[in-house]
């Protein structure tokens, strides 16, 4: 069953009150794509009653279930709230994917800080425990793209008891099992992958040593909040500190926020084992949205996909995911994976299509090298980025064997893969036979791929491949499609390149070069992906302080609407709506030998009028 939204549930089945309370941004999916069900299956297979709370906005939605016996657990919900309420330049969406028929409206804006202020009004002897995406990214002081302002941790804005960072599992399960032993729940402060407020005084021993010496076994300080909101430098010192301590040979971290407080932050947690994956995934989800509902739009991306690993260790500078899910790739079994597949093809509406199989990299299900699969990723290098690790293991064979049980289950037609291939991992493998398959069995008629620019100087900002990389597996991918093509008789199947426009480091002449090079492959990208500054990521640092965290050298950073604005239209620079922009960056640039009939302009020369 899906688990209760009402108190009249709860009291029918004995369970009033409920121990927790689930309350999320998004509508109830029953999914495990969703983190709201799965700390709620996690709870309740833990022994404890659970309730769920979606999107409340009103007192009385959010006083409906009455208290819970243990704690609210708060979650903003898949998507960070503020990017799932707000375009890049900062207009407020139309709709709300997570959201009861993709209606905007029901999630408030920095919807944890929200829910937590409320509960904390409402019920202010309840704890309330938050995590998910946006606890998460601002667990210490961050840059908010949104307020263009340095903000504290969020602990410190919202008041809540506890924060769980990262995939909360192994938190949960330590939180679970201290409250069977009756440890009150003002006392679960030494758990990891949990942060919390507290004042100097209150400090554990080795945070108190921490704090009096600047670090301790068990510790690192942080810049407080004061002085890296007035300090860049110190702001990118900070940035790195954490960045490199988020994976399992992390320190805890401490860092003074506004008043007396400190935000302690416990070492991180150690990612799942393959047993404990397999745990999580086994749980009894429904799969769907819950029924009051008459349709909510994101189930249909994940209804009949499936997730087979977590983190990534391909560390992008614009993208939040290793500095919540980590770098460290945790992977379920072949027998976990089948048996959600076999599942799937027994739900309504399956046609026999497994829309995809993977994670965050489809194809990173393995460490990146023994030592990662030991230790946990290095802190002072890439596995993969601009230039590889020279300890790098590209190997797809557990990958390509999982997906040959699963293309031999009945019931099944095609597997999918659509969350993204990591093309410069793919070209590192020398064995082709998963490049081969992957064309053969796996691809829709388009593979999605993210060479994000093709100026090298801005790819290594990026920590993404040379242009060269990209060229090479463009070049291998038609030939292979080629032969196979003449082999089976089938249709052509095509690259889709993904763009960011105006990251850190791209200037417009960039965005021209880039525009050239897609004029040349003869592809108008239907979509562009401005850069969106988000917390916690190595990009949005640069955006804020001008400075790469890594080098503390400057880097340029287009903050003008108008600039910007350029560099998305030489993107699509077909369409006749950009004329006047890409005319402007042409001009500006010195490129006007682009501007005429010759088969290299992007576009024409104007007409003389008389």
């Amino acid at each position: 069953m899906f688990l209760p939204i009402t108190k009249e549930e709860l009291i029918q089945r004995g369970q009033y009150p409920a121990d927790f309370i689930v309350v999320s941004g998004d509508a109830y999916v029953d999914h495990p794509s969703f983190g709201h069900a799965v700390v709620a299956r996690f709870l309740e297979a833990g022994g404890f009653s659970v309730a769920v709370m979606p999107q409340p906005l009103s007192d009385g939605e959010f006083t409906a279930l009455g208290a819970p016996r243990i704690a609210f657990m708060v979650s903003g919900g898949v998507a960070d709230s503020m990017v799932n309420n707000y375009t890049v330049a900062k207009n407020r969406r139309a709709e709300d994917d997570y959201s009861e028929g993709g209606m905007a409206g029901r999630r408030p804006d920095r919807a944890v800080t929200f829910y937590t202020r409320k509960l904390k009004e409402l019920f202010p002897k309840t704890p309330v425990v938050t995590g998910g995406t946006e606890a998460s990214l601002r667990r210490v002081a961050h840059y908010d793209y949104w307020s263009d302002s340095v903000m504290p941790s969020i602990l410190s804005d919202s008041g809540a008891d506890l924060l769980i960072y990262g995939m909360g599992e192994k938190p949960l399960a330590d939180m679970i099992r201290l409250l069977k032993r009756r440890v009150p729940f003002s006392k679960l402060k030494d758990i990891r992958g949990t942060a919390y407020l507290c004042r100097e005084g209150e400090l554990p021993e080795a945070a108190a040593l921490c704090v009096q010496n600047g670090f301790s076994d068990n510790f690192l300080m942080l810049s407080s909040f004061e002085r890296v909101k007035e300090d860049k430098r110190l702001f990118c010192e900070s940035f790195m500190t954490l960045s490199q301590n988020s994976g399992r040979q992390g320190k805890g971290l401490i860092q003074k926020q506004p008043g007396d407080m400190y935000a302690v932050i416990n070492p991180p947690a150690v990612p799942l084992t393959t047993d404990e994956m397999d745990y999580a995934y086994s749980l009894p989800y429904m799969r769907d949205f819950h029924p009051s509902y008459q349709n909510v739009p994101s189930i249909e991306e994940v209804k009949f996909s499936i997730t087979s690993h977590r983190g990534c260790f391909g560390n992008c500078a614009f993208c939040s995911l290793t500095a919540h899910q980590g770098r460290e790739v945790s992977c379920r079994s072949h027998e976990s994976v089948l048996a959600e597949a076999a599942a799937i093809t027994q739900m309504p509406g399956f046609k026999g299509y497994i829309h995809d199989i993977g994670g965050p990299s489809a194809n990173f299900r393995r460490p990146a090298c023994k030592a990662q699969g030991l230790r946990g990723a290095c802190k002072d290098r890439d596995c993969v980025g601009f230039s590889a690790c020279e300890n790098l293991e590209a190997d797809h064979s557990d990958y390509l064997s999982l997906l040959r049980k699963l293309r031999a289950l009945p019931k099944v037609k095609k597997v999918f893969i659509r969350s993204g291939i990591r093309f410069d991992f793919l070209m590192a493998d020398k064995n082709k036979q998963f490049f081969n398959e992957l064309i053969e069995h796996h691809i829709s008629g388009q593979l999605k791929v993210a060479p994000e620019h093709i100026s090298d100087r801005v790819l290594e900002l990026m920590n993404k491949p040379p242009a060269a990389v990209y060229k090479k597996f463009v070049a291998e991918f038609n030939a292979a499609d080629a032969r196979i093509r003449q082999e089976s008789g089938r249709k052509a199947q095509f690259i889709v390149p993904y763009f960011i426009s105006s990251h850190p480091g791209s200037t417009l002449s960039d965005a021209v070069d880039l525009a050239v090079y897609l004029k040349s492959i003869h592809y108008n990208p239907q979509q562009v992906q401005d850069f969106y500054p988000t917390p916690s990521t190595l990009a949005t640092a640069m955006y804020y302080t001008g400075l790469d965290p890594r080098t503390l050298k400057p880097v340029f950073t287009e903050k003008d609407t108008e600039g910007k604005a350029m560099q998305r239209a030489l993107l699509q620079f077909n369409n006749p709506k950009n004329r006047r922009l890409v005319e402007k960056a042409l001009r500006l640039t010195g490129r006007t030998d682009l501007i005429g009939d010759g088969p290299k302009c992007l576009i024409k020369r104007r007409p003389f009028k008389t």
